[in-house]
């Protein structure tokens, strides 16, 4: 079965990632509760790799908990669209700056603010400046109990901490309360085993990475929020060499009425400038459902495009076209348009065939349910038309597919896939052969993750 190019598993020196494919799947909506009316490309991983994971993301993928996912955005009845925000060009609204300053005055109190302006008055040109300008920094640190000039004592002490994403009693209370109050579940289906394998154990390896000679720590991290030493908050946070990416906040039903979301989104942004990162990852924007479109409020908003991996900015003729389509592309319409200037010479709307758009590449549904029936048949992902995943002719063109490494735990071995007599049957499109289920996960992973992972079929 095994050649000669191979290393034991135990020793493996190579970058950190071991994922296992788990194929198409169709699933219920999260956003709108529809049955049967998502689809996604799923692998699991117990070791990531953060630069993998950076590059996973800058390709539509997610993580909850150790389980990665890729959403079919095209089949999609709330499509998810990958945004980041450039931290630098970071200009917070009028209403998420009043957030913080509600909260400021609400830690600190009256009394202390005003003994505070006696004890430690303010120069003219600080006065100017605070009134004319807006401080992301000085803001979202101005009520930390380290950072306040005491006496006199604030109304609240106010704590917030970078802490490894371990389970503690103490989170899993707070989020406890926070499922039950906020997303409304009942009692039993919170449970500390939920909280661990979503929120906590992240696969992400930790370590320090130099940038412009500051160390910033990498990897998976609780942001803690303590009143008084209570713990009120928490925001769940992947480090990545390019960005902070928010995963999950969460906060105590007490403190429902300031505003946290907004809070936690400024503070988030700017740690990631002061850890020397250049983004903010908020995740997925939802065009289509109004409770996920706030994150479109944090601006300028840069959105992965499903097909080039380009980023175009949130800007009005995006939002437009998002009012006007189910799906969007900007790469799809500039492609559409040059074809209606080579076609009719930019003066005559394009008819019948012309103007296909999305229709041409649902070669087998429209729904993700059907999708996934057929990807169940052995349909190729390859053949289904996911945004995003190049054909059989692009794989074989740009990706080394003999050299994609594999574990094989029962030997303790990694072996590249020449090794392997079963490799040379079946081509990237059969499914039932060890290429085709291969040549899926490289098609979805990109080019950089898939020439220096480890395919483990069995976690």
């Amino acid at each position: 079965m095994l050649g000669t190019a191979m290393q034991a598993l135990d020793a493996y020196a190579g970058p950190a990632s071991f994922l296992t494919p788990l194929g198409y799947q169709s699933s219920s909506c999260g956003y709108c509760k529809n049955e049967d009316t998502s689809a996604a490309y799923y692998a699991n991983t117990k070791e990531l790799n953060v630069e993998h994971y950076q590059a996973l993301v800058d390709r539509g993928w997610r993580r909850s908990g150790t389980l990665l996912y890729k959403p079919d955005v095209l089949r999609a009845c709330c499509p998810h669209y990958t945004i980041r925000l450039p931290t630098v060009e970071f200009h917070p609204a009028r209403d998420q700056r009043q957030a913080v300053s509600r909260w400021n005055k609400f830690v600190l109190g009256e009394p202390y603010i005003s003994e505070a302006k006696k004890r430690y008055p303010k120069s003219k040109e600080d006065k100017t400046r605070q009134r004319n300008t807006f401080d992301l920094f000085e803001a979202v640190h101005e009520a930390e109990y380290s950072n306040l000039k005491r006496p006199p004592e604030p109304a609240h002490r106010f704590e917030v901490t970078l802490e490894p994403d371990n389970f503690t009693e103490e989170k899993f209370q707070l989020f406890s309360n926070y499922q039950q109050a906020v997303h409304h579940d009942k009692p039993e289906e919170v449970t500390r085993k939920g909280f661990t394998r979503f929120l906590c154990d992240s696969p992400l390896r930790h370590h320090r990475s130099d940038k412009d000679s500051t160390a910033a720590k990498l990897g998976s991290f609780h942001q803690c929020y303590r009143l008084d030493g209570r713990l009120i908050a928490i925001a769940v946070l992947d480090l990545l060499p390019h960005a902070v990416s928010g995963v999950y906040f969460i906060y105590h039903s007490d403190f429902e009425k300031y505003s946290f979301g907004k809070i936690s989104a400024l503070r988030e942004a700017a740690l990631a400038e002061e850890l020397g990162l250049e983004y903010y990852y908020m995740g997925f924007y939802i065009h289509n459902c109004r409770k996920m479109r706030y994150k479109g409020d944090y601006r300028p908003q840069y959105v992965l495009d499903p097909e080039s991996y380009e980023w175009a900015v949130l800007d009005d003729e995006l939002r437009a076209l998002m009012d006007e389509k189910k799906y969007v592309s900007m790469a799809r319409e500039n492609k559409l348009k040059k074809r209606q200037t080579d076609v009719a010479g930019g003066d005559t709307p394009m008819r019948g065939a012309e103007a296909t758009d999305v229709e041409e590449e649902w070669k087998f549904s429209s729904s993700p349910a059907r999708a996934a029936q057929a990807a169940d048949e052995g349909v190729s992902i390859l053949d289904l038309g996911m945004p995003g995943v190049p054909s059989p002719s692009e794989l074989l063109e740009k990706f080394d597919l003999d050299n994609i490494q594999m574990a094989v735990p029962q030997a303790g071995l990694i072996v590249k896939m020449t090794d392997l007599v079963a490799w040379e049957q079946g081509a990237v499109t059969d499914k039932r052969s060890l290429k085709g289920h291969i040549s899926e996960l490289v098609a979805c992973v990109g080019p950089e993750v898939a020439g220096e992972m480890v395919v483990k079929l069995t976690i």
